[in-house]
């Protein structure tokens, strides 16, 4: 994506239909999301940890590795990204930092939560956030330290988990109040919660719909109905790709032979297509 990814980010919002960003968890993913017609994707901390690290989401991957992440996504595809930028790596200084490097990078927004560090995924048991008066100064840092042209700010809060709907939705008003873009619930497993934010948090705001709890029921035109900008299904295709992978490998391991999988699998010039091998072969022809 282009430089100019926050303003079409922008614009998305202003059309006023909710914005779908389905989870990718690394350009590959990345392309296959664009591919499917989506406005824009997510470069969920979740999905990063699981394709780099091959590990669980807490807090394993530095400012550096996700920074690095989502510059790779950028060049990948063509519509906006929005990443995940944790607690912001450190103090004032660091988040500071990390608004200038996820500009460069070029994504269009960036969230911050309110946890601890070492952070973990929303979903987790055990989750535990700061003060609040401390979150909405480092949000504030945060608006700051933008940039010109630099991602939208959304400032997400985990205390769902940790102390409950009222505190998570006091919270997200905070946030909000300090002059966010959008402002984001995490940790949501039950559609009640889906429905006290949609009626007691006004304004942009993001709901993530994550495979395995009762949300999954709720189609996008419900949500957008409900007021909510932007739908995460942040590890829908993650959660995909790791069973046909796992099916896959168990059907060669059992059977010996890559001919069963024929139906299953896509085919060299598919892959092809998807990757833009033809655009460097015509490089090649041309001045090679």
């Amino acid at each position: 994506m282009t430089s100019n990814a926050a303003q079409t980010l922008r614009d998305l919002l202003a059309r006023g239909s909710i914005i779908q960003a389905p989870g990718a968890p690394d350009s590959l993913a990345a392309r296959l999301v664009e591919q499917a017609g989506f406005p824009a994707l997510y470069m969920t901390g979740f999905g990063a940890t699981a394709a780099r690290l091959g590990r669980p989401d807490i807090g394993l991957l530095t400012q550096t590795e996700m920074t690095t992440h989502a510059r790779d996504m950028v060049r990948a595809v063509s519509i906006p990204v929005i990443a995940d930028a944790d607690t912001g790596y450190g103090g004032p200084a660091n988040i500071a930092r990390t608004m200038e490097e996820y500009t460069q990078a070029g994504v269009a927004a960036v969230h911050f939560e309110d946890q601890v560090s070492p952070k973990r995924c929303g979903q987790l048991a055990g989750v535990r956030v700061i003060p609040a008066d401390e979150a909405v100064r480092r949000l504030k840092c945060a608006l700051a330290s933008r940039p010109a042209g630099g991602p939208l700010v959304i400032g997400r809060t985990d205390a769902l988990g940790a102390d409950g709907i009222d505190e998570a939705i006091r919270r997200a008003r905070l946030y909000q109040d300090a002059g966010i873009d959008l402002v984001f619930v995490d940790g949501i497993k039950k559609i009640a919660d889906v429905e006290s934010v949609a009626r007691h948090v006004p304004g942009p705001k993001i709901i993530s719909i994550v495979d395995g709890n009762e949300t999954v029921a709720l189609t996008a035109s419900m949500l957008g109905e409900m007021g909510f900008s932007v739908a995460f299904y942040a590890v829908t295709a993650l959660f995909a790709a790791a069973r046909a992978m796992q099916e896959a490998l168990g059907i060669l391991k059992a059977d010996g032979r890559p001919q069963a999988l024929a139906d299953k699998i896509m085919t060299y010039a598919e892959f092809s297509t998807l990757v833009e091998l033809t655009r460097y072969q015509e490089l090649d022809h041309q001045f090679g």
